[in-house]
């Protein structure tokens, strides 16, 4: 059973005694009935040679009520996505890969720059925007949910607990997000989430006011978490951020376009651990640098189309506010970290929080300097009023992929 409650915001079911997973899927089962089920797994093809997605792999085989799972493979030639489709091969679902660098794909995206429609940069969202597509194309699912392929923790019940409140036929849910401690071997992660997000959050609105919308990205417990679950018609009306804002972008959209009430989070799992990103201080391209960067400028943007307006001197404002509710926050993970006997290294989460400091003025400074930047991809349903049959012709294009014409 799950204990649920309003946080003010939207409905959280909290897991406090775990159902067995052959129980779940059960009446996962009986839903896919009405409700067919599908699953997006946004992927590099260097996931395909460490040990998380193989085991990832291993779960998925057992999971019975997907009716089709679509890779995105990303960073991969011919003879790479020939290996990924002989990886694949053992799920039992309709599986399909989209090869999103093969010439197929490469020629529709090209068609989609020729209207002023692509996504301007390679990255997860862009990733997860042509699986959505792909989604819609094939009409095979009522439901879709969407995880990260570095899960080193992975075990199906995280998928069933997912996917549950969407799928169920009585419930009225259209979009659910995943949550978990952010805690393996020992240690306090989630470092972005912890030192970026929520003191930022906490910082805009001191400065900028309270707002409905900030309150409302307050109340996801983990906001960054890459595991979600939603009606498949909520991918035609969605824009995202072609880059790391993906997340933000996805939970700013659903705010603007469905009523609090449709929207829920869930407690997925009691162990969460995957590959972490170094900091990457001087690479302001890699890393959890560029992260925090891409992170900021979505939620720039976002406010600004609720009539927030920003100056030089109001991002140096937040610069300082988020650095001391920063600061403050440290303390505190400390002292709970010491007291559930994990280690956290306040050394390096200060110099993390020096580098997020740093990147909110850059962020700023991009955000100003940039009055013309197409920050985001269009909506399906835009792409399908400019180029009605691109849908069409995409699902082709993954289907000779996938048939060996290659």
């Amino acid at each position: 059973m799950s204990d649920f409650h309003q946080n003010g915001i939207i409905t959280d079911f909290h897991n406090l005694t775990r159902r067995p997973v052959e129980a779940l899927e059960q009446e996962l089962c009986q839903f896919s009935r009405r409700r067919p089920m599908g699953l997006i797994l946004p992927s590099l093809f260097s996931e395909l040679e460490g040990t998380a997605l193989s085991a990832i792999v291993d779960e998925l085989v057992k999971v019975p009520y997907l009716n089709e799972i679509i890779i995105g493979l990303d960073r991969a030639d011919r003879e790479q996505f020939l290996h990924a489709k002989e990886f694949f091969s053992r799920l039992p679902q309709h599986t399909r890969i989209l090869w999103n660098d093969g010439p197929r794909l490469r020629a529709l995206d090209a068609e989609l720059e020729e209207h002023g429609l692509g996504a301007l940069e390679p990255g997860k969202g862009r990733n997860v925007w042509y699986c959505a597509g792909y989604v819609l194309a094939s009409g095979r699912s009522k439901v879709v949910g969407l995880h990260d392929c570095d899960i080193l923790t992975y075990e199906r019940g995280l998928l069933a607990r997912l996917m549950y409140p969407v799928a169920h036929p009585n419930f009225n849910y259209s979009f659910c997000k995943g949550y978990y401690p952010r805690i393996a071997e020992g240690k306090l992660n989630g470092r972005v989430s912890r030192l970026l997000v929520t003191p930022l959050l906490r910082a805009l609105k001191t400065v900028c006011g309270p707002l409905p919308y900030l309150d409302y990205l307050d109340s996801f417990r983990y906001p960054l978490s890459g595991e979600f679950a939603m009606r498949s018609d909520v991918l035609e009306g969605i824009r995202i951020p072609a880059d790391w804002g993906l997340e933000i972008g996805v939970l700013s959209e659903l705010q603007r376009n469905y009523s609090l009430r449709q929207l829920c989070q869930v407690d997925i799992a009691d162990a969460y651990d995957h590959k972490h990103q170094p900091v990457s201080e001087d690479d302001p391209d890699g890393g959890l640098n560029r992260m925090s960067l891409d992170i900021s400028k979505a939620l720039y943007r976002k406010l600004a189309t609720q009539g927030i307006t920003f100056s030089s001197e109001d991002f140096r404002t937040l610069k300082a506010t988020y650095y001391r509710f920063a600061l403050d926050l440290i303390e505190a993970y400390d002292h709970d970290a010491t007291m559930n006997g994990l280690s956290l290294d306040r050394h390096t989460e200060e110099q993390a929080v020096e580098l997020f400091a740093s990147n909110l003025l850059e962020a700023g400074n991009l955000f100003m300097d940039n009055p013309r930047e197409r920050p985001f991809i269009p909506s399906w349903n835009r792409v399908q009023a400019a180029v009605p049959d691109l849908l069409a012709r995409m699902h082709e294009a993954v289907e000779l992929d996938n048939q060996g014409k290659v």
